[in-house]
């Protein structure tokens, strides 16, 4: 039975706004990548995402963000790049109806790298491609008041990119993220 004051029902749409911790598990594969010991610096960005709750306990999430990285490697600073990563998210909804509200989700991600500073000797490195990668999701919402909530929100996004060096392949920069997430939301 809906109870209007507290959780959530199909139909619903949730909008939240994060403060989100980026931390890169980085690492390279291919011919020289790997020894040059490159590395992603972790950033703290907003994030947003709109859930559309299908069923009572299922929803659809779209999540909204963007970072600049800073990369570095046994050479020095090799320069940023920014990250455009949305990812949609089917999610199950534990305890829909209570104040206290468990998920978990799984979906896709598609990161596109763009606006790259990145050089070696001042000699360019180019991003070749951009990534399709799973991404898992776990998080809690907490009723405050009967369109408010407290948000709590981890994700792990796996994403990679292939690299050159005038012309000359370097291998793929793995990424593979996990994202924390404080923030609040509201129940349209």
């Amino acid at each position: 039975m809906k109870n209007s004051a507290q959780g959530v029902y199909a139909g619903d749409i949730l909008a939240r706004v994060r403060a989100i911790g980026i931390m890169p598990d980085s690492h390279a594969s291919g011919s020289v990548l790997p020894t040059l010991g490159v590395t992603v610096n972790n950033a703290i960005v907003p994030e947003l995402d709109f859930t559309y709750m299908i069923l009572d306990n299922v929803g659809v999430e779209l999540i909204l963000g963007m970072s600049r990285h800073q990369l570095t490697s046994n050479l020095g600073h090799l320069g940023g790049v920014n990250v455009l990563p949305p990812t949609l998210l089917l999610q199950y909804h534990f305890n829909h109806a209570g104040k206290v509200r468990p998920y978990v989700g799984a979906g896709i991600n598609y990161t596109r790298f763009w606006n790259s500073n990145l050089n070696a000797g001042g000699t360019p490195i180019e991003i070749r491609n951009h990534s399709v990668g799973p991404a898992l999701q776990a998080g809690v919402d907490i009723q405050m008041t009967k369109y408010l909530f407290f948000n709590v929100d981890i994700k792990k996004i796996w994403m990679k990119t292939d690299t050159s060096l005038a012309g000359t392949d370097l291998g793929t920069l793995h990424i593979d993220p996990l994202i924390v997430g404080v923030g609040v939301g509201m129940k349209f």
